[in-house]
């Protein structure tokens, strides 16, 4: 296996860089498994706080038709904020509504979230932000990330269940607790 490209101002981030635990997830906004792994994610960056850094990738599978344009939502929102809450606030809101992630649900969204869903339209349809989805499929694919939800727990492949506590253990073993 290839080895984990470094984490870089480009990559979308939650929690300090100096946290003791950096977990990168790839993740496909359509994949039934990263939805049940999002709420685990998000009660582990809770249990931890601060010890804790989340990275995001965009690893869209080619069986998930919308999945593409989903990441490429996401990727707008950061755009639109340099402090990466409207990153979050969509990837949180891509996770709840992935069953339905139709162009029309993304506008949607993006308006829910104080976005021009006109400008979100226009770099759809441009495929403004298909590069930067790219580079994470590729850093992935570098990486040996093989589906998805993946994850790497301070650069180093997690192999165990998408559960709460077998994450927690995983990630107080990284911390050397």
């Amino acid at each position: 296996m290839s080895k984990l490209a470094p984490i870089t101002p480009k990559d979308h981030t939650d929690g300090p860089a100096s946290a003791p635990v950096t977990l990168v997830e790839y993740g496909d906004y359509q994949c039934p498994s990263c939805g049940e792994a999002a709420p685990v994610v998000t009660k582990l960056k809770k249990h931890f706080g601060d010890k804790l850094r989340l990275v995001f990738r965009n690893f869209p599978l080619q069986q998930h038709p919308n999945a593409e344009h989903a990441a490429e939502a996401a990727e707008f929102a950061a755009s639109q904020d340099t402090t990466q809450a409207k990153f979050w606030q969509m990837h949180d809101a891509l996770y709840k509504h992935q069953r339905e992630l139709g162009d029309k649900t993304l506008t949607k969204l993006a308006t829910d979230l104080g976005l021009d869903a006109a400008e979100l339209t226009k770099a759809l349809t441009k495929k403004t932000y298909a590069a930067k989805v790219k580079h994470d499929l590729d850093s992935g694919e570098a990486a040996g990330v093989e589906g998805t939800p993946w994850f790497y727990i301070n650069g180093k492949a997690y192999e165990g269940a998408t559960d709460y506590d077998e994450m927690l253990e995983a990630i107080d073993a990284g911390m050397g607790a």
